[in-house]
């Protein structure tokens, strides 16, 4: 045996041994430096101050809840008001919240961890013939709509005078025959847990 032969036997058995080693700590061996990138990061879910109004400009402040951690939270956001001396009816409220919601949101609630589950499709008008008067009608019956989208309706408007007594929103589907109304509540376990608003609704008789 030479002892070239010996010292290319001893060369492979040292490059055996110090994979099996590595293979035994659990770490796979690399020809490149790895860039695993930063650790993940926690949404602060801390709702961003409003944006202020350009000068002279009439503007206000309205609450609306968007998605963050699995949760429904508020955040408040500046629009354009209308007239002062006239108070909106409740459906111009409610329609102008909605639009809200399906708005994308602000650079600021997205930092946050903000987003909205309300679709561009869902639109919402006022009662039907026989329908009380504190009763939405929605494009869809609210148990097609997205639970997460629902929760962020309901809680929306339940501070509004859109609701009924006991901050109730009463919502239906589009067809006054084939979609009866619901009353929907803004409880707290609807906005730590907002999947189970589909399921929420209690029947107006």
């Amino acid at each position: 045996m030479s002892a070239r032969w010996s010292r290319s036997a001893a060369v492979l058995l040292l490059a055996g041994a110090v994979a099996l080693s590595a293979a035994g700590c659990g770490i796979r061996g690399t020809s490149v430096p790895v860039d695993a990138g930063a650790g993940p990061s926690r949404a602060s879910c801390r709702a961003p101050e409003p944006e202020r109004a350009a000068e002279g400009m009439s503007r206000g402040s309205v609450r609306i809840y968007l998605l963050c951690s699995s949760r429904v939270l508020s955040v408040s956001r500046t629009t354009r008001l209308g007239d002062e001396k006239t108070s909106p009816e409740p459906v111009r409220v409610a329609q102008a919240l909605l639009e809200q919601l399906r708005l994308p949101p602000t650079a600021a609630e997205a930092a946050a961890g903000f987003s909205t589950a309300v679709e561009d499709w869902v639109e919402i008008s006022g009662p039907a013939k026989d329908d009380p008067d504190s009763a939405l009608r929605l494009s869809r019956p609210p148990e097609e709509i997205q639970s997460l989208a629902l929760a962020q309706i309901v809680c929306t408007l339940a501070d509004t005078t859109v609701a009924g007594d006991g901050g109730k929103v009463v919502l239906g589907g589009p067809d006054s025959q084939r979609d009866p109304l619901k009353a929907y509540q803004c409880t707290e376990e609807m906005r730590r847990n907002p999947v189970i608003a589909v399921n929420s609704g209690v029947l107006v008789s």
